[in-house]
């Protein structure tokens, strides 16, 4: 650099910002020990602001536009430099540029489940997320909370703030609120624009912000919940639980017969399927004579009260307990050979397991019953 170029730096004559970032939302305009001379070019573009700073005092605010810097564009500066009638040797001061244009595509969650009491499903646990824009409105404010010192400031040095007081907001929110978590999908945009509402009250006027736009793109529920919400969907498309139970020993009953090499599992499977069945085709069976499961009834006429049901039975298969059955069903797996006399059972009254061939109430159904087929003659 020769002699001339150096002493024509030691001036600067255009103060401006170049912004190549999206992401800035402060910058100091680099000195380097150089003054500003009078009648300095101050080029502010769309989408910016500048702040000048004398010893740590803020001064004047230029909007965007082209300034030439005189007594008559400084009046604060001015004051605090003492320049009555005006200045003709350079000044020193520090010029902050600051980004008003809308920062987009950042991103909010809530790091922790949130508690809270749902009227159908009891305490929840709920999570959300979502975007929001970020812009800066009040340079002085700005400057005095967040810049400090710091010759650069971006907005991954606010988002941390900026989310803290989003969840925050948002956990007071649906406290307050108390809607169902079932009804939360319907009302995503309504949550969202008192969300930004209350955000905006807690950024504007503190730390110099504003936030235009808020979105919540999820609330989600636990996985226990969403899985009992599944169940429970799939049972309203059915419409009747009884089909339901019915087609679902349908499913079991086909992987069994496609599992043959099961052994003693799919022999177990087979045993409570059969004893389900007949448990479930009994009660429906109708016939000539009987009218509301009792023969012998007309309409009209009084019904006696049913029998006191006799205690349920259960059955042990390879260490896995079955069950409860009724004695009708249990009749009905001895005729299948499902339930052997050697067949481990226990109800009600009795102290241990026993084979069922020597429990009273059962060992008659054996005497009833048929033995085997013998194979046939060679």
């Amino acid at each position: 650099m020769g002699l001339f170029d150096k002493i024509r730096a030691e001036f600067i004559d255009i103060v401006e910002w170049i912004d190549d970032s999206r992401h800035t939302l402060v910058w100091r305009f680099p000195r380097y020990q150089n003054e500003i001379k009078n009648g300095a070019q101050l080029i502010v573009r769309p989408g910016q602001m500048a702040v000048f700073v004398s010893q740590g005092q803020l001064a004047d605010i230029f909007e965007p536009g082209q300034y030439q810097l005189t007594t008559a564009n400084l009046p604060v500066l001015s004051t605090l430099k003492g320049w009555k009638y005006g200045f003709n040797s350079p000044f020193k001061a520090e010029v902050y540029f600051v980004s008003t244009r809308p920062v987009t595509d950042l991103k909010w969650g809530v790091p922790n489940p949130i508690m809270l009491r749902d009227p159908e499903f009891g305490p929840i646990r709920i999570r959300a997320f979502g975007t929001y824009t970020l812009k800066a409105v009040e340079p002085k404010a700005l400057l005095k909370e967040i810049v400090g010192t710091n010759g650069e400031v971006s907005t991954d040095e606010v988002t941390e703030l900026m989310r803290s007081i989003i969840v925050e907001a948002f956990s007071d929110m649906l406290g307050k609120a108390q809607i169902a978590a079932l009804d939360l999908a319907s009302k995503y945009r309504e949550l969202a624009a008192e969300l930004r509402l209350q955000v905006v009250e807690r950024i504007d006027d503190e730390y110099g912000l504003d936030c235009p736009q808020l979105f919540i793109v999820n609330i989600s529920l636990p996985e226990e919940v969403e899985k009992a919400l599944d169940t429970r969907t799939k049972m309203s498309m059915l419409g009747d639980l009884d089909r339901f139970q019915q087609f679902q020993m349908g499913e079991a009953m086909t992987m069994a017969a496609a599992n043959q090499a099961g052994g003693g599992a799919a022999e177990g499977l087979g045993l409570g399927i059969g004893l389900a069945m007949a448990n479930r085709m009994a009660p429906g069976m109708t016939g000539p004579g009987v009218a509301g499961g009792v023969a012998g009834a007309t309409p009209g006429q009084s019904v006696p009260p049913p029998p006191p049901t006799p205690a349920p039975w259960h059955v042990a298969v390879n260490g896995q307990t079955l069950g409860p059955y009724s004695i009708q069903q249990m009749m009905s797996g001895v005729s299948r050979s499902e339930v052997t006399p050697e067949t481990l059972v226990w109800t009600a009254g009795m102290p241990a397991w026993l084979p069922a061939g020597q429990v009273p109430q059962l060992a008659s159904i054996f005497a009833l019953t048929p033995p085997a087929v013998p194979p046939p003659a060679p």
